[in-house]
């Protein structure tokens, strides 16, 4: 179904006021899905509701620049992409036909905005990141400019601190990857901008940076556990050795018998071999624990 007509009313006569092709309503409104071409050489395509865009749909601009999104009675409002027309694009939260909410912006130089926005401007909580230098600022923005408490990443180290209006202020501290610090604050300073030949140069604020202390390299040793030491073939551990009943044996069959000096020999020689053999008995429980700190090792 095509006509020839505005949204708002449709005359045959008169100049060129578009055209729709699609689906209407009992009343003559456009209502459902549908084609316009608006008078200025725009197009949209998708839901209408009512003579208004609403709900999913493309909206492409002659100049180059296009949305795809939803619409609420005619606007931009809910999740879209908007695609401009140097090749930058915006994908995210949309409210009123405004970018406000979560969203991320990819600008045409390769730089990467993610993060709140408020009324087309980064406002809130956000991540910045230039392509460039791989640097980022990350925390808060007011009417898209960093302020309040934020960190600038930079490839070997980071600052931390106040921003305002775009600017580092107040205290903060510079973060090495060598593991030290330098403390101190930016305070705000006057010098005149413009060329010399000026009777009159416009000054301008510029922070500068007042270095405090610096904290001394902090070397942090990475310590392994240690793992018990298996005892050597023939040796038996100490505590082992206090308590093992053949020795204990001995002891009383030598408090028993010290008269006896040929049979407390014989029976010195039979218990001197008991230990022997139990040591042999014994070795499976002693490399339990070496063998659980491997296991442990591996896990």
């Amino acid at each position: 179904m095509s006509d020839i007509g505005s949204e708002e009313f449709e005359e045959e006569a008169g100049p060129y006021l578009g055209e729709y092709e699609g689906d209407r309503n009992e009343e003559g409104e456009r209502h459902g899905y549908g084609k316009a071409t608006l008078p200025n050489g725009d197009t949209f395509e998708g839901q209408y509701e009512h003579g208004k865009r609403h709900g999913s749909g493309t909206y492409r601009f002659k100049n180059g620049a296009r949305y795809i999104g939803e619409y609420i009675k005619g606007k931009k409002h809910g999740q879209g992409t908007f695609i401009y027309p140097d090749g930058s694009k915006y994908e995210g939260s949309w409210v009123d036909d405004q970018r406000h909410g979560y969203g991320v912006y990819f600008y045409v130089n390769g730089d990467t905005f993610e993060g709140e926005w408020q009324n087309h401007q980064r406002h809130g909580q956000g991540t910045y990141t230039y392509k460039e230098t791989g640097s980022k600022y990350v925390g808060t923005w007011v009417n898209g400019k960093p302020d309040g408490a934020g960190e600038m990443v930079h490839l070997n180290h980071r600052y931390q601190g106040s921003f305002m209006a775009g600017h580092p202020s107040g205290p903060g501290k510079y973060i090495f990857d060598i593991g030290c610090e330098q403390h101190g604050e930016y305070i705000a300073v006057e010098q005149a901008a413009g060329g010399e030949e000026e009777e009159e140069p416009m000054m301008v604020t510029i922070p500068k940076w007042k270095a405090g202390k610096i904290t001394p390299i902090t070397l942090r040793a990475v310590q392994e556990p240690e793992e018990p030491a298996e005892p050597a073939e023939g040796e038996t551990a100490p505590e082992e050795a206090e308590g093992e009943k053949p020795a204990e044996q001995a002891e009383g069959a030598t408090e028993e018998e010290p008269a006896a000096e040929e049979a407390a020999a014989e029976e010195g020689d039979a218990e001197a071999e008991e230990p022997t053999e139990a040591e042999g008995g014994e070795e499976a429980p002693a490399e339990e624990p070496a063998a659980e700190a491997e296991e442990g090792g591996e896990n």
